[in-house]
């Protein structure tokens, strides 16, 4: 019987071995070699066996015998060996010829100076090298020859110094969430100026009248009213390099020129004084907050909750509150005598509300300042050109500078139509 050596058996567990416990390529390469001859000899021998064991078989299958006990067993413990051993050859093939790549590409990386991939070429080489300059010495040097080298990085370093590595993603500033907008009535038009009637009469009455008596007469009246389209703009300079080298360098930039837009809107709808180019916003408009008389007022919710009452008397229901996020958390963190949280829990799934009504945290809002209103009704913000972001070149100096003028426009109006659906105060308690 013929047995499978030590060798094979080691040759086969090495064959199934992960790659990443070889050790040096050439090295390596050179062990798989010798191993892989001892395999290809013993598969030999294997197979010689097997063949005369299955010659046998036919024999005894031809003279119409039964395949004996002993040629049986004979059969039952070559096959799996000599299946091993194929199948350790096999393994063992591919091995080498990663092996031998492998060691190829070693012998490039020193070639290359160590730097991996291909070897890199200085530009004066690569511009030697290139089919564009052999085609444009032959065409007799007319004209002008452009060349662009085709490597990122074409000059190489034996410094020996590690290479950077470029981040494509900028790293943003933070950015304020802005809310205001979302809470007004938002419609566009195509008008440089909105009018609108607002009512500023209303001489009610009406009474109770006995059949055949005169019906009293009452008075109503408008005012024609209007509010000017407001231009929002802002630009910077971008030179050509940083828009070509990072394509979305660009989309970053248009981003950061539209929230600057979108900021600058969202300080005007709350406290634009309305001179100049100014809107007139939210807080200028609302009516001053006056507490109502015989009810406590020492506390920011107390405060808060006659503001609430004072929208109401004026025949209009709150559906907001704005409060600076430092004003809110003072009125979370409120306890009672007894050292409890007033406004729910700390792990309250609940969204920021008081006395019923959503809070509103906004950066925008000056600490110690606060609105209470009915936002929705009480003004309408009108968009005339929504956000537009340009580039170009037509600026001052850009051209001979490299540099491209980015600008970013939006044009909107703001009517406060019902000033008195709107409350506004601080929290100065005397």
């Amino acid at each position: 019987m013929k047995h499978v050596p030590f060798n094979v058996m080691a040759a086969a567990m090495r064959a199934n071995a992960p790659a990443g416990v070889l050790g040096n390529p050439r090295a390596d390469a050179g062990n798989v070699a010798q191993l892989l001859k001892d395999v290809r000899a013993e598969v030999g021998g294997l197979r010689d066996d097997v063949m005369k064991k299955a010659e046998a078989a036919v024999k005894q299958a031809e003279k119409g015998e039964a395949l004996s006990t002993e040629l049986k067993a004979q059969i039952d413990e070559i096959m799996p060996k000599f299946n091993e051993a194929t199948k350790a050859q096999a393994k063992l093939e591919g091995q080498l010829e990663a092996l031998e790549a492998r060691t190829l590409d070693v012998e490039q990386l020193a070639a290359s100076g160590g730097r991996g991939g291909q070897a890199q070429l200085s530009v004066g080489a690569e511009v030697a090298q290139s089919d564009e300059l052999k085609a444009y010495v032959e065409g007799g040097l007319q004209g002008s020859f452009t060349f662009k080298p085709q490597a990122a990085i074409t000059t190489v370093d034996t410094s020996g110094a590690a290479w950077s590595e470029r981040e494509t993603t900028p790293v943003n500033m933070a950015r304020r969430a802005l809310r205001i907008r979302g809470l007004l009535n938002v419609v566009t038009t195509g008008a440089s100026v909105i009018e609108y009637a607002k009512q500023t009469l209303r001489t009610d009455n009406t009474g109770m009248v006995a059949e055949g008596g005169t019906i009293p007469g009452g008075d109503l009246g408008w005012t024609q009213t209007e509010t000017n389209v407001r231009k929002i703009g802002h630009s910077i300079p971008v030179s050509d390099e940083a828009i070509a080298d990072i394509a979305r360098l660009q989309g970053e930039i248009d981003g950061e020129l539209r929230y600057g837009l979108n900021f600058k809107e969202e300080t005007q709808l709350l406290a634009g004084d309305g001179t100049g180019q100014n809107l007139s916003g939210l807080i200028t408009e609302a009516t001053a907050f006056s507490a109502a008389a015989g009810l406590p007022d020492t506390n920011r919710l107390e405060r808060l909750r006659l503001a609430m009452l004072q929208v109401v008397l004026n025949d209009y229901a709150a559906d907001a509150l704005v409060l600076n996020p430092t004003d809110w958390a003072a009125i979370e963190l409120t306890k009672d005598s007894q050292g409890r949280f007033i406004i729910g829990n700390a792990d309250s799934p609940a969204g920021p509300s008081l006395w019923r009504l959503p809070v509103v945290e906004s950066n925008s809002m000056i600490a110690g300042s606060w609105l209470v209103g009915a936002l929705a009704m009480a003004a309408t913000l009108y968009d005339r050109q929504e956000t537009e972001v340009l580039i170009s070149s037509e600026h001052s100096d850009n051209f001979i500078k490299g540099m491209k003028t980015v600008r970013a426009t939006k044009r909107v109006a703001l009517a406060v139509k019902r000033p008195s659906s709107l409350v506004t105060g601080d929290f100065t308690f005397v």
